[in-house]
C-alpha cells in the first residue's frame, strides 16, 4: 500500500493542471511519446511519461527511458568546464590555443585570440550552423580532429564577437578543451564531474551498449499512418564527434535531478560554487528578441550564457534551452527566482508541441491570468510555420537524370572542409555522393533546366539544388529549396572544385 506521502503526490499529479495540457498536445500533434516533469521548490509536482519507445513493439516510455537531449547537452558541457575552472585546471579567459595548440580559424587573428568563453556563446563570426554537415547526418566518418581542422576553412560572415549566430562546432572544440585541461577524454570527465556526483545514473555519453543499457527511446518521423520509428539504434551507440554539442542521452528522472540541482545548490553541496553558477547564467552575448517572445513573455531582453539562453518573462528571470535532432525534441526551462523548472523529452516531430507546452506550463507561474492555453499557442505556431516551397512538391515529379547528363561536369570534387564528393554515374542513374558522409548521397533529378538532389536517407525538406558552373576547374555549389530546412544542412557554405574524373568501375 502506498505511503501517505506517496498518496499525496499521486493525488497532486492526478489533479494537476498540467495533465490535460499534455494530453491535448499529444493528441493534436500525434506524438509517439513524451516524458515531462515540473519541479517547484525542490519537489516534483508533476511527472508523466507515456507513449511508445519505438525499438520493441509495445515497449512503453517511462521515467527511466533514455532520450537524446540534443543541444541540452551544451549546458552540461558548460557545467563540466565550470567545474574545471573551479578546480584551477583552466580559466574562462584562457586562449583556446593554450589547451589546443593547433587550433585555427579562417582569420588567423581570431584563432590566436579566441578564449575558452568564446567557444560557448556563439560569437565566432561564423554563419548560423556553419560546418554542421561534419556532425549530421549521422553516422559519418569525420573525427573531432577533422572538425577542428575544418574551422580554418569556414569563412566568417561577421567580425569576431560582433554578433550572435548559433553554432555547434565550437562546442566540439570546448569538449576537447575540457579533455586537454582535465587530462581525460570528454566522456570520462562528464561521468566523473557531472553524472556521478549528481546521481544522474542513466545518462549516457561516449561509446555505450544500447543492448546492455536498454529502455532507449527511438526517433520517429511523421507518415500518413502516424509516427513511425526512424534511424533506430544498433547494438552500440558510438562515441560521436557531436557529443559535447548535442550527443548526450538522459532519462526524465536524470533530467529532473539535473533541474533540482540547478535550482537549489543545497541538493548537491560543494558540487559547484556560487561564482561559477553565476557565470553559467550570466548574459554574455546579446541575442535578437523575437516578436512572439516579446508578446508571449512580455520580454525585454534575450541573450546567451554558457550553454543557456537567458531572458525575462513577465518580470521574472528565465533560463532555458532546447534540443533538436531528427525525430527527437527536448526542452528545459527554469524560473530560478521561483525555483521552478519544467523539462520535456519527445521522441517524434515535436517542435510546436515543445514550444506550446513549455509556454503553457511556465505561464501558470508567471502570468496565469494571461495563459492562452496549449491550443491557442499551437494555432499561432501553425499559422506562422513556413510552408513547403511549391518547387519542393514538384520535385516528386522530376525526372531522373540520365548517365549522360552534365557529362562535361561529371567527376571527382573536393570541398575544403567537407572533403571529397563524386558526381558520377552509378548504374543507370547520375549520383552525387559525399565520400565520408554515407547519408549525403542523392540521385540527380532534372526539373526543366534545373538539377536537383533527391537524398536517399534525409527528409524531403533537405533536398537541394545542384548549381554547377563550367570553367577550369569546374565547380559545384548546393542550395536548399525548402524554407523549412534545418539550419544544420549548411549547403550554402559548400564550394566543391573538380579534381579529377569519375572512378572507372562504378
Amino acid at each position: 500500500m502506498p505511503s501517505p506521502s506517496s498518496l499525496t503526490l499521486l493525488l497532486a499529479l492526478a489533479t494537476s493542471p498540467f495533465a490535460p495540457m499534455v494530453e491535448q498536445v499529444v493528441q493534436r500533434e500525434q506524438l509517439p511519446g513524451i516524458a515531462i516533469a515540473v519541479v517547484e521548490d525542490g519537489r516534483v509536482v508533476f511527472e508523466h511519461a507515456q507513449g511508445q519507445r519505438g525499438d520493441i513493439p509495445d515497449a512503453r516510455i517511462d521515467s527511466d527511458t533514455l532520450f537524446k537531449i540534443a543541444s541540452n547537452s551544451k549546458a552540461m558541457t558548460a557545467a563540466l568546464l565550470a567545474r574545471l575552472v573551479e578546480q584551477g585546471r583552466l580559466s574562462w579567459d584562457d586562449p583556446v590555443r593554450r589547451h589546443l595548440p593547433g587550433f585555427a580559424m579562417h582569420d588567423p587573428w581570431v584563432g590566436e585570440h579566441m578564449q575558452v568563453r568564446d567557444l560557448l556563446i556563439h560569437n565566432s563570426g561564423l554563419g548560423l550552423g556553419a560546418g554542421d554537415l561534419l556532425l549530421w547526418p549521422e553516422p559519418n566518418d569525420y573525427t573531432r580532429e577533422d572538425i577542428i581542422a575544418a574551422l580554418a576553412h569556414l569563412k566568417p560572415v561577421t567580425s569576431f564577437r560582433s554578433g550572435y549566430a548559433y553554432d555547434n562546432l565550437m562546442y566540439v572544440v570546448a569538449g576537447e578543451v575540457a579533455a586537454a585541461a582535465g587530462g581525460k577524454p570528454y566522456d570520462v570527465l562528464m561521468r566523473e564531474q557531472v553524472f556521478v556526483p549528481l546521481g544522474m545514473t542513466r545518462c549516457q555519453v561516449g561509446d555505450w551498449s544500447v543492448a546492455a543499457v536498454g529502455n532507449v527511446a527511438q526517433p520517429h518521423r511523421r507518415s500518413a499512418d502516424g509516427p513511425v520509428p526512424s534511424g533506430i539504434d544498433g547494438a552500440r551507440s558510438p562515441d560521436l564527434p557531436s557529443m559535447a554539442a548535442g550527443g548526450i542521452r538522459c532519462s526524465l528522472r536524470d533530467m529532473t535531478r539535473w533541474m533540482q540541482v540547478l535550482l537549489d545548490p543545497a541538493q548537491a553541496p560543494g558540487w559547484l560554487g556560487a561564482g561559477q553558477r553565476r557565470q553559467l547564467w550570466t548574459l554574455h552575448m546579446p541575442m535578437p528578441l523575437g516578436e512572439r517572445q516579446r508578446r508571449w513573455d512580455n520580454a525585454h531582453v534575450m541573450g546567451y550564457g554558457y550553454g543557456w539562453r537567458v531572458s525575462d518573462m513577465h518580470g521574472q528571470w528565465k533560463v532555458a534551452h532546447t534540443g533538436t535532432l531528427s525525430g527527437m525534441y527536448s526542452s528545459l526551462a527554469l524560473l530560478p527566482d521561483r525555483r521552478v523548472g519544467v523539462v520535456m523529452l519527445i521522441n517524434g516531430e515535436g517542435e510546436a508541441a515543445r514550444t506550446a507546452l513549455t509556454q503553457a506550463v511556465l505561464m501558470q507561474y508567471t502570468a496565469p491570468d494571461q495563459n492562452l492555453g496549449v491550443a491557442a499557442y499551437l494555432d499561432e505556431l501553425e499559422a506562422a510555420a513556413p510552408k513547403a516551397a511549391s518547387e519542393t512538391d514538384a520535385l516528386a515529379e522530376a525526372q531522373p537524370a540520365g548517365v549522360d547528363a552534365l557529362q562535361a561536369l561529371q567527376g571527382r570534387y573536393r570541398d575544403p572542409w567537407l572533403g571529397e564528393a563524386l558526381l558520377c554515374p552509378r548504374g543507370s542513374t547520375l549520383r552525387f555522393e559525399v565520400q565520408r558522409s554515407p547519408r549525403l548521397a542523392a540521385d540527380v533529378v532534372e526539373q526543366g533546366t534545373r538539377w536537383l538532389l533527391r537524398w536517399d536517407a534525409l527528409e524531403s525538406s533537405a533536398h537541394a539544388e545542384l548549381l554547377p558552373a563550367a570553367g577550369t576547374p569546374a565547380t559545384l555549389q548546393l542550395r536548399a529549396i525548402d524554407p523549412r530546412i534545418d539550419f544544420s544542412y549548411d549547403f550554402q557554405d559548400l564550394h566543391f572544385t573538380r579534381t579529377g574524373d569519375c572512378p572507372r568501375s562504378r
